[in-house]
């Protein structure tokens, strides 16, 4: 075996709360709606490009009005590769979303981090440390 990528990730969220994390990825990732076989189970693929990188899945949930994200285990966070790191930033101060902003020098990359409604952590990204331009 030899793997070659990442194919997409999966969350599993109670069908009350599917639509409401479907828009935050589109609004906030810029990812769109695509194409999903008809399964069972209700849900979307959330595209980047021509690649359905993040499927969302609803399950029924016995208490609806209340929306607490299932233990993850260890895992922590899942990393996007990114461009255009200014527009980036305006668009999550437009939305309200609070990140956290690193540096790597060694990888020359700027990291943004924030947490999605989920609670899955989420880091972007961008080629290049911070600069005057940016």
């Amino acid at each position: 075996m030899k793997i070659t990528g990442l194919d997409h990730y999966n969350v599993r969220v109670p069908k009350a709360f599917l639509e409401s994390l479907c828009r935050f990825y589109v609004e906030v990732l810029n990812l769109h709606v695509g194409p999903r076989p008809p399964f069972r189970s209700s849900g979307y693929w959330l595209y980047a490009g021509d690649q359905p990188l993040l499927h969302l899945t609803g399950f029924e949930s016995q208490v609806a009005d209340v929306i607490e994200p299932r233990a993850t285990g260890w895992f922590s966070h899942i990393a996007f590769r990114c461009e255009d790191l200014t527009a980036t930033t305006a668009r999550l101060g437009k939305l309200g979303v609070e990140y956290e902003m690193d540096t790597v020098p060694a990888l020359g990359q700027t990291q943004l981090f924030f947490t999605d409604p989920a609670g899955i952590g989420v880091e972007l990204n961008f080629a290049g440390g911070i600069s005057d331009d940016e």
